[in-house]
């Protein structure tokens, strides 16, 4: 599928560029180009030491940032793919700094979806959150708007022989940033500081978040927000596994933290479809309707009033997977539960 076509990663040093780096070295040693494009040249040296240009020649480092059009226009050039993972996605961070997420994550999407354009790429898949269905904080409101200018790229592409699409997905086991490897650092101190005993989230691990943009990659029509069928964890339980003998502090929610994350709110039941392995959010514009959908890619509507949450989730991982996931994924020198 890859095998001689041409591919940037935007933000393509961070925990998603990685993995997706190296699972398309691995699987597709005959791909043409694979350009690393993000802003940080200390992370690209870093990534450079596990991933040299001398030992896989298909691979160029770009230091560019998505708010630089030019720059983005500069780098396309050729491309034939488009991975966009280039995201201000700190919480509270953005809270503090809202334009500076605004012009990250909103002006950077139409920056990219223009370059695109001017460059004759031929298919991209954009990175979102759970955080952008229903957002009540600033990142999932940027994320919204910029799964919207993806989605409605779509409808100005003209002859152009490009799609636009969109993947949504809970929280990455493992990422930066993330609970897990704050718990295990955190767990040298004895404290694990808990923002709320009821608190659940979407879990999703690195591979999967991976395996699910390459089978977007071959199967999108252009247009859909992939959402993946995945379990839910409770936070309590994460701390159990990571410090069972810790002492839970509980600190309370930060701004703009939700207690249950939804990837598919009850508003989009009446655009989505289920393809089995993931649903599909159509877009509510497009030259084809959910029936043409559903007959072409073998899906079924969901019910009306469907919604997807973290908290009312049919598939909850227990201490004991959380457990042996972390220990698969993360560390796999995490010590034993406490009888």
């Amino acid at each position: 599928m890859l095998n001689n076509t041409s591919m940037l990663i935007t933000g393509g040093t961070g925990s998603f560029g990685q993995a997706f780096t190296r699972t398309v070295l691995e699987r597709y040693p005959h791909i043409k180009r694979l350009v690393i494009y993000s802003r940080d040249e200390l992370k690209q040296f870093e990534m450079e030491q596990i991933f040299s240009p001398q030992e896989h020649p298909s691979l160029r480092y770009f230091i560019g940032d998505v708010r630089d059009r030019d720059r983005l226009r500069r780098a396309l050039h050729g491309i034939d793919i488009v991975i966009h993972a280039a995201a201000l996605k700190q919480v509270p961070a953005a809270e503090y700094n809202p334009f500076e997420c605004i012009k990250t994550n909103i002006l950077g999407a139409q920056n990219l979806v223009e370059a695109c354009f001017d460059n004759d790429v031929k298919h991209v898949v954009a990175l979102s959150t759970d955080k952008a269905a229903a957002p009540v904080n600033l990142y999932g409101a940027s994320k919204l708007c910029s799964d919207k200018l993806f989605t409605a790229a779509n409808n100005i592409r003209g002859r152009q022989n490009i799609r636009f699409s969109v993947v949504r997905y809970g929280n990455v086991m493992g990422s930066r940033g993330s609970v897990i490897p704050f718990f295990l650092e955190k767990r040298k101190t004895g404290i694990l500081p808990i923002t709320d005993p009821g608190m659940t989230r979407f879990n999703i691990t690195l591979q999967e978040g991976v395996d699910m943009v390459l089978w977007t990659l071959e199967n999108a029509q252009g247009g859909e927000i992939f959402v993946p069928k995945i379990p839910s964890y409770r936070v309590i339980d994460v701390a159990q596994a990571i410090g069972p003998d810790c002492e839970h502090s509980i600190v309370g929610i930060r701004p703009g933290e939700k207690i249950h994350e939804e990837m598919i709110t009850s508003s989009d039941s009446y655009h989505t479809v289920d393809l089995g392995r993931y649903f599909a959010i159509l877009p509510m514009t497009s030259t084809y309707t959910r029936e043409q959908y559903c007959e072409n890619h073998d899906a079924q509507p969901v019910e009306a009033g469907f919604a997807y949450n973290s908290g009312t989730n049919d598939d909850f991982l227990d201490v004991e997977q959380i457990r042996a996931l972390i220990r698969m994924h993360i560390d796999p020198n995490l010590p034993d539960m406490i009888p």
